[in-house]
């Protein structure tokens, strides 16, 4: 079956190109040029693919890409004119999967949805099937990715989910931020460790009751993050 892709930008000239080019390459593309515009789709449609601007009318990107994170783990790349990296980190952040900042090259943007594709069939090809992970209060569905905390279910993106499983199937263990980067991002992933760090302050904002003195997810100064539910310290 052909990728289904949405477009999400309010320049036409942009989106008519980037279109052109994907379905020259057998993709199926649909368009918005707002952010209503783009959850009216968004709750019509199914996608296999996002790309996303930061700078809409009506909503903007990044509230765009919190709502979508709320019903759907469908890969996100967020487009942005502006090279600075806060806000880049804030669409990761949000739950993007990956950043490209304007003006970009077409061949880049084929590249990109290749490799965020990838890893996202990665991801749901690893999911055991049935299996749960019980920690501390904290029960993963792994096969539904979803996360529930005293019976409460509690929303994570994509992203938030990877890191919790890492930690707490391998609780106590301390991994480096460039380990996590490597293990929920990628090889190819082109950002950097900063992205671990903004997922871990994420995560630890829903399920710690104190993000500031976590009991589940832990640092280790100096090395990186650990899980251990009965750990009060940090």
């Amino acid at each position: 079956m052909a990728v289904k892709v949405l477009v999400v930008d309010d320049e036409k000239l942009i989106v008519k190109g980037i279109r052109f080019s994907l379905e020259q390459d057998g993709m199926e593309v649909d368009c918005a040029y707002d952010g209503e515009e783009a959850m009216q789709k968004l709750t019509e449609n199914t996608y296999d693919i996002i790309l996303l601007d930061l700078m809409l009318p009506k909503i903007d990107g990044l509230e765009v890409c919190q709502r979508v994170r709320e019903f759907s783990r469908t890969p996100i790349i967020m487009l942005t004119a502006k090279g600075d990296d806060m806000d880049k980190i804030l669409g990761l952040e949000y739950g993007a999967d990956d950043y490209m900042t304007k003006p970009f090259n077409i061949l880049e943007v084929k590249a990109r949805i290749k490799a965020v594709m990838r890893r996202s069939a990665k991801e749901k090809a690893s999911r055991p099937t049935g299996e749960t992970l019980s920690m501390g209060g904290l029960k993963l569905d792994l096969e539904g990715h979803r996360t529930f905390k005293g019976g409460e279910e509690i929303p994570l993106t994509s992203k938030e989910f990877e890191l919790l499983k890492i930690l707490m199937e391998n609780s106590g263990k301390v991994y480096k931020r460039e380990d996590l980067l490597k293990a929920v991002w990628g090889d190819d992933y082109p950002g950097d460790e900063r992205t671990v760090d903004v997922h871990v302050r994420r995560l630890r904002e829903k399920i710690e009751e104190d993000a500031g003195n976590p009991v589940y997810v832990h640092t280790r100064w100096g090395v990186g993050y650990y899980f251990n539910a009965a750990d009060s310290g940090n």
